[in-house]
C-alpha cells in the first residue's frame, strides 16, 4: 500500500482530521507513538500577504516539482486558511484554487483551519506535518495564513522558505521592516506582468544585496513569476532545488531539530494555558498575577503527573 491510494488517502485524511482538532493532551499522545527513524521530507515554505497569489503559485511549483520526485513519494501540500474569529470557522478556499490539479496521482492537498493560532499557522500543524512525512513523501509543502510582519513561525518548521511578494503593494519595505528578509530564502515577485513588477524587483534586489553577510551565506535570489510564462516558474524550481542543495553542507541540524522542537513545545504550552483558562474562567479573577502563574505551573505539572 502507497500513501496515494484511495484507502491510504482515507486514512491520511481522518489522521490530518483528527489532529487538526486534537486538544494539547492528544497531540502528546500521537507524539509518543509516532517514529522517528523514518527519513524526514523536504520541507517547502510558502508565506506572504494575503492576495499575493500563493496558493495558485503553489499548485504551479508542486506540478513542476512533481516531475522529479514522483517515484520517490510525491508531493503533500498543507495550506492554512485564516478562521473567522467571529463564527470560528473557515471557507478553506485554497484548497479550491488548486483544483487544477488535485487529480494528479502522486499529490496530496490538504486544507486545515487555523483554528486558534495567530502565527499565520495552524494548531497542532508540527503533528500535521509529521503526520504526512511519515506516509512518505518526498517533499512537503505548506501554505501559511500570510499575517504580514508578525508571521515568524513558518520558518522554523521548513526547509525552504519562500517570500511571495506582489508589485505595487508595498511589499518591499514591509519585508524590510518585518525582518523577514532575514528568513526568507528565496524571494517571488509574483504576478510579474504587472505594471510596476520590474521596479518591485529591482527594489527587492538592492535591499537583499545589503543585507547579504559573506560568502558563505545564502544569497536569496529573486524571481519575477507570471502566469503566461514558464521561465520564471522554472528559475523558482531551480532556485529551491540549489537552496536544499546548500542546506546539505550549510546547516547544522542539531541546531533545526532543537528549533522545531521548541516550537513545538512552546506552542503546546500556549495552547495548553488557553485551554486551563477556558475551563475555569473564574481564575482570571484573581489580582495577583504570581498567584496566578503559580496556578499555570502546578496545573501543568499535574497534567505532567497525570501521564
Amino acid at each position: 500500500m502507497t500513501q496515494l491510494d484511495p484507502h491510504a488517502r482515507r486514512a491520511l485524511g481522518r489522521t490530518l482530521s483528527r489532529l487538526a482538532s486534537a486538544s494539547v493532551m492528544e497531540s502528546l499522545a500521537y507524539g509518543q507513538k509516532v517514529s522517528d527513524a523514518k527519513p524526514h521530507a523536504s520541507r517547502l515554505g510558502f508565506t506572504g500577504a494575503p492576495g499575493a497569489g500563493k496558493s495558485t503559485l503553489i499548485s504551479r511549483i508542486a506540478k513542476s516539482r512533481l516531475a522529479a520526485c514522483r517515484d520517490l513519494g510525491g508531493i503533500a501540500i498543507l495550506s492554512i486558511d485564516p478562521t473567522s474569529p467571529v463564527s470560528g470557522g473557515a471557507i478553506l478556499g485554497d484548497r479550491i484554487r488548486m483544483d487544477s490539479i488535485a487529480n494528479e496521482p502522486d499529490l496530496y492537498i490538504r486544507s486545515v483551519s487555523s483554528r486558534t493560532s495567530s502565527d499565520g499557522l495552524a494548531d497542532n500543524v508540527a503533528d500535521l506535518i509529521t503526520a504526512v512525512e511519515d506516509r512518505g513523501f518526498h517533499e512537503v509543502l505548506l501554505e501559511s495564513v500570510g499575517v504580514g510582519q508578525a508571521e515568524y513561525a513558518i520558518h522554523h518548521l521548513v526547509d525552504t522558505l519562500v517570500m511571495v511578494l506582489q508589485p505595487n503593494a508595498g511589499d518591499a519595505v514591509q519585508a524590510m521592516k518585518s525582518g523577514l528578509l532575514e528568513l526568507a530564502d528565496i524571494f517571488v515577485i509574483n504576478k510579474a506582468d504587472l505594471p510596476g513588477a520590474k521596479k518591485t524587483a529591482a527594489e527587492m534586489r538592492a535591499i537583499v544585496s545589503r543585507v547579504t553577510e559573506d560568502d558563505e551565506t545564502w544569497r536569496p535570489p529573486v524571481i519575477e513569476v507570471s502566469r503566461d510564462e514558464q521561465a520564471g516558474l522554472e528559475a523558482l524550481d531551480a532556485a529551491i532545488s540549489e537552496h536544499l542543495g546548500w542546506l546539505a553542507t550549510h546547516r547544522d541540524p542539531t541546531a533545526t531539530r532543537r528549533a522545531r522542537q521548541r516550537y513545538h513545545v512552546q506552542s503546546l504550552v500556549v495552547r495548553r494555558i488557553a485551554e486551563l483558562f477556558d475551563q475555569q474562567p473564574q481564575r482570571l479573577d484573581d489580582p495577583s498575577l504570581p498567584d496566578l502563574y503559580a496556578w499555570i505551573v502546578e496545573a501543568l505539572s499535574d497534567d505532567a503527573r497525570r501521564r
